[in-house]
């Protein structure tokens, strides 16, 4: 009886782990899409160089001390005495260099390095990275760059026109750092393995041990919080954790979202998620524009115009006399005419009476959102405002995250 009920427990699990398993054409993600395991992380590097060789565009020693004092150390160093001389060479760069060191990088491996300016150089174009130790969080050197800088940005100017194509103030090494030092980590020796949603939320942490205790056959797994997941190791995959994670990470879940509209108010984006709903609330948009447009007209006077007491100026477009200053044909005291400039307004009053108001009954979807406020005429900024105002009214059931 102990191992039949043993066997429709399995049989549970994994009929369970199926069901959480949607079909490729559902929007279900792998399980290594949606989250990382525990010691398989990336480390960040950092260093400072020299970028020598440049044509003429590296840094201004005069402006850059940081650049003089390192070149100078760097001399001091290979045996050339450069305190007491007068430096003025362009060929020099100060940079920052960043790297990532991957996981489980092991001695003698290379990676790529990224070179930027630090000073007022022109372009790194043409120039090559001195040895540059790579440091670490905790102060410690795990590699080591140099190489050739390769830029895909140059300047070129003359003397009425430059040209700047991409930023040659930046480039990359490709390969170009060792890793001297491994940082330590023994997956294999694991007991626990605990994975980290990279959106954290109850619905998927539960999904996602449910999926593996399905495919297990075996309550293995379980949610600690809404972002972690931890794994006991079965006893079949002791010592072999790598295929252990090689399995769960193609297992498919279908991670559940909270109904949120993130806002990007300089830009005028709008994006909102499948899950928001709106209550019954009625929409009328629109706003009052008032267009002034000066189209003035020049007026001649005629010609050979007669000398001897001026007329009065008429408007040439009425007919009718104006004051003096007022525009048409002006007359100057021997008689003679001239030209004057006749102002013409414009003016528009729009008051959008064309724009209706609009009602949006509840639990309407997000496409029937979109083509409600299409419908009324309404573009990405006036939509911003109007999901605002609809959330301080109530009627959103989202939440709205502003960029």
């Amino acid at each position: 009886m102990t191992r039949i009920a043993r066997h429709l427990a399995r049989l549970a699990f994994l009929a369970l782990g199926l069901a959480l398993i949607a079909p490729e054409g559902h929007a279900a993600s792998r399980i290594k899409d949606i989250a990382d395991f525990e010691g398989v992380r990336d480390n960040m590097l950092v260093g400072y160089g020299l970028v020598v060789g440049l044509n003429g565009t590296g840094d201004s020693l005069n402006n850059a001390i940081f650049t003089r004092e390192s070149l100078i150390g760097m001399l001091e160093r290979l045996g050339v005495n450069a305190r007491d001389s007068k430096l003025t060479t362009k060929n020099t760069a100060a940079v920052m260099v960043t790297a990532t060191l991957p996981p489980f990088a092991r001695q003698g491996s290379h990676i790529d390095v990224s070179v930027s300016a630090l000073g007022d150089a022109k372009s790194l174009l043409g120039g090559t990275l001195l040895v540059t130790p790579m440091l670490g969080a905790d102060g410690e050197v795990y590699a080591v760059a140099q190489g050739s800088v390769a830029s895909g940005g140059f300047v070129a100017k003359g003397a009425a026109q430059s040209v700047t194509k991409g930023v040659p103030t930046s480039g990359r090494v490709s390969a170009g750092a060792i890793v001297e030092r491994e940082v330590g980590f023994e997956l294999a020796k694991l007991q626990t393995v605990n994975l980290t949603l990279r959106n954290p939320d109850f619905t998927t942490a539960r999904r996602v041990a449910q999926a593996i205790n399905g495919y297990l056959a075996s309550p293995a797994a379980r949610p600690l919080d809404p972002s972690t997941v931890t794994l006991a190791m079965p006893a079949s995959f002791k010592g072999d954790v790598v295929s252990l994670l090689t399995d769960i990470e193609q297992l498919r879940v279908e991670p559940d979202q909270p109904a949120r509209v993130v806002i990007d108010e300089q830009n005028g984006v709008i994006v909102m998620g499948e899950n928001v709903r709106i209550s019954t609330v009625a929409i009328a948009q629109g706003s009052l524009t008032v267009r002034v447009t000066e189209t003035p007209q020049v007026s001649q006077p005629n010609p050979f115009a007669p000398a001897g007491t001026a007329p009065t100026p008429t408007n040439p477009a009425t007919g009718q006399p104006v004051a003096p200053g007022q525009g048409g044909t002006q007359f100057a005291p021997n008689g003679g005419g001239q030209t004057v400039v006749v102002p013409r307004t414009n003016v528009q009053v729009d008051e959008q009476s064309d724009r209706r108001m609009a009602v949006l009954p509840a639990g309407v979807t997000l496409q029937e959102l979109v083509n409600s406020l299409n419908a009324l005429g309404v573009g990405p900024r006036d939509m911003i405002s109007i999901l605002q105002a609809i959330k301080t009214a109530g009627a959103l059931q989202a939440e709205i995250e502003l960029m």
